[in-house]
């Protein structure tokens, strides 16, 4: 061998154990995610996907220095509590946590594990935080909106359909965040000249049977509440297109797949802003000391052709109110 090959092949070996030695010191975090839909939910696998992207933004990559393990219960409480704890099985360094009722079935396993929830109604009212400005204990996050917004709901219905004067309101009877946004629209009803109806949302068939026979009454109307009437979306969309009945939904995908109009919050937006809290616990802060933050963004979508469908003249007010038209 020439000298110059040898000492080119020790200067490159001495590098090896450099480079191999930085690897093997990167410590692997571990992250768990307890979503709220089906793995095979076009919307959860978006809003997963803005999380990753996030993360990866911020410098973890998987594989490298961060796993992530995901699981998707799709509304079923069983299932909630099953992987709240495999979840917590393989000691998590931080877990983001999809809607109310993952967060109270990580609640049950336990009470040390820094947990960031999205898309919680009221963090406070359902005891999972102590206040917005400073959750104490392990757990902080992103709202989904205030219960004031779900009076909204009604407001704008009455501007796209102003001959409506009863309302049948999908809830989630089980859910404390469906019993909180039912009683804000029920204490706006007056005020607006609207009889309120609740429809829990058990199951497609009660949902089909109940909104049937709220239908077979005249100058009627759908709000539907989130939580587990996502679970029936597709059902729920087609009741109110065959019974005639405008309906306004809490999330954009209702009327991406045909509802008529949504109000609400960026629900992608909260996972992004989730990752950047999930980046600062793996850093070293506490939950404690992270507020829970309210969303940034609100929007309303409008469906067009669903409008025609239904023989409304949407006003000129709610078009202008539109940040999104699906012609």
């Amino acid at each position: 061998m020439r000298r110059r090959d040898f000492i080119t092949l020790l200067g490159g070996a001495a590098t090896w154990p450099v480079s191999a030695h930085a690897q093997q010191g990167e410590r692997m975090r571990r992250v768990g995610v307890l979503m709220s839909r089906a793995a095979d939910d076009p919307d959860g696998q978006a809003r997963i996907d803005a999380f990753r992207q996030r993360l990866q933004e911020l410098g973890w990559i998987e594989g490298r220095n961060v796993q992530i393990d995901t699981r998707w219960p799709a509304f079923g409480f069983e299932e909630y509590r099953k992987y709240a704890a495999e979840l917590m099985a393989v000691a998590p360094d931080v877990i983001l946590a999809a809607a109310t009722p993952s967060v109270l079935a990580l609640q049950q396993v336990s009470r040390t594990v820094p947990i960031v929830f999205t898309i919680v109604v009221d963090p406070v009212g359902s005891g999972i935080v102590a206040s917005l400005a400073r959750p104490g204990g392990n757990i902080t996050g992103f709202m989904q909106f205030e219960y004031t917004l779900s009076g909204k709901w009604l407001e704008l219905l009455k501007q796209i359909a102003p001959s409506v004067t009863r309302v049948a309101v999908i809830r989630d009877f089980v859910n404390p965040a469906g019993i909180g946004q039912f009683a804000v629209i029920q204490a706006v009803a007056p005020t607006l000249g609207v009889e309120v109806i609740p429809v829990d949302a058990r199951d497609a068939a009660e949902i089909e049977r109940e909104v049937g026979a709220f239908a077979r009454s005249v100058n009627g109307g759908l709000i539907v509440t989130g939580g587990r009437a996502a679970a029936h979306r597709e059902r729920i969309i087609a009741l109110a297109i065959r019974h005639r009945l405008p309906a306004v939904y809490p999330e954009r995908f209702y009327v991406a797949a045909g509802g008529l109009v949504s109000y609400g919050s960026d629900l992608v937006d909260h996972y992004r802003r989730a990752a950047g809290y999930v980046d600062r616990i793996l850093k070293g802060e506490k939950p404690a000391d992270l507020p829970v933050q309210a969303p940034t963004k609100y929007g309303v979508t409008l469906n067009l052709k669903t409008a025609r469908a239904l023989g409304l003249d949407v006003p000129a007010t709610v078009l202008a109110r539109a940040d999104e038209v699906i012609e």
